[in-house]
């Protein structure tokens, strides 16, 4: 099995920047859960569609590279090679709905922190 920083460094630059916009909601939630303002829940709301579609979008990226590799190679897709491409191209989607997750939960504390 891969090691976490090996499928870092196989990475395509689009499916890395679709990391780093994954992680802009999870830092303003973290400021929103310290000081909480309808200002900065304003924009987290918009941050979170950001994450998403670039998650979409990091994905669909590894999945036409990872099929446009095997068919250039003549590989069937239920190779093992052809199989860690297509899993590896998953990565955006769960570091974003992860990262999201922990975004919402951060709002929701700071929405409790609000009220009280």
């Amino acid at each position: 099995m891969p090691a976490p920083i090996h499928i870092l460094q196989q990475m395509g630059g689009v499916a890395l920047l679709s990391l780093f916009i994954a992680l802009i909601p999870a830092a303003m939630g973290i400021a929103y859960a310290i000081r909480p303002t309808e200002g900065r829940l304003a924009l987290i709301r918009p941050l979170s569609l950001a994450s998403l579609f670039a998650a979409l979008g990091g994905c669909m990226a590894g999945l036409i590279n990872g099929l446009t590799w095997a068919g250039s190679r003549g590989e069937s897709l239920a190779s093992v090679a052809a199989l860690a491409g297509i899993a590896e191209s998953l990565v955006p989607l769960f570091v974003s709905f992860s990262a999201l997750t922990v975004t919402w939960l951060l709002v929701a504390l700071g929405m409790r922190r609000r009220t009280a």
